[in-house]
């Protein structure tokens, strides 16, 4: 029996999210599907962190265990070769030692959400990947109001009421706002988010709470209060799905 450590990519617009569901198209299942057709064994694949629906990834890990020999590459070649048409990709495979797990083993997590600030029309060519928003964003402020979230806090006010973890406290390591490079109209905005592990809906409650800052309607006070009051409502709204990422996992 060998474990197999993968490395994914996917557009998340046309899956219900990571975790496999009965009734509904997911990249779990999918990439499952994909292993059984190559090697004709059923498997449960472990990822670093179950995206929700329309998330995308470009740096997911996921384990699974397989008995049967076989090569890194012919690994990441059967899978993607059974995976088409979907818009899934196998970057690397590599064997791992036994005690390896894709989440429980991971000592980072790094999210970009991207949101573009466009006036004259709505994006196409980055349509179901960014946030658009009609009105410029003020950087300067978002960044203020970010620096209140990163450290040690009780993360309560930014977590979904379906969040599974033991603990609301969490250690943000790095949550950043940049204008980023781009081509078309408008100007891209990121935010880069970075820590051990997130709540459930983490980073999108918190881009949310960003974009009031950015359009002037809340200051840092607003955010340390929001943040002290440890109640989701008190904090701005969910950001779409569309514009959040998995950049990439560290171990």
């Amino acid at each position: 029996m060998t474990r197999w450590k993968i490395t994914v990519e996917y557009d998340g617009a046309d899956f219900c999210g990571w975790q496999r569901q009965e009734n509904a198209p997911s990249v779990q299942g999918a990439i499952e599907k994909a292993i059984h057709d190559f090697c004709g064994e059923t498997v449960t694949l472990h990822a670093a962190g179950r995206t929700d629906a329309g998330v995308h990834a470009a740096g997911q890990v996921a384990h699974f265990d397989i008995t049967r020999p076989s090569t890194q590459k012919e690994v990441r070649d059967a899978i993607n070769a059974h995976l088409r048409p979907c818009k899934i990709a196998v970057l690397a495979a590599e064997p791992v030692a036994d005690d390896f797990h894709a989440r429980f083993s991971a000592t980072r997590r790094i999210y970009c959400y991207q949101i573009l600030m466009a006036r004259s029309a709505p994006p196409v060519l980055q349509s179901g990947r960014v946030w658009h928003v009609w009105k410029g964003l003020d950087i300067a402020a978002m960044n203020a109001a970010a620096a209140a979230l990163v450290g040690t806090h009780d993360f309560s006010s930014f977590r979904a009421a379906e969040c599974q973890a033991k603990s609301p406290i969490k250690t943000l390591d790095r949550l950043e706002v940049v204008e980023a490079a781009h081509f078309g109209h408008g100007r891209m905005v990121e935010v880069w988010a970075e820590a051990r592990s997130f709540l459930h809906h983490q980073v999108r409650n918190m881009v949310g709470t960003l974009k009031l800052a950015g359009e002037g309607k809340w200051g840092v006070n607003d955010v340390q209060e929001a943040l002290a009051a440890r109640d989701r409502t008190r904090a701005g709204p969910m950001a779409p799905a569309s514009g959040l990422c998995l950049v990439r996992v560290g171990y």
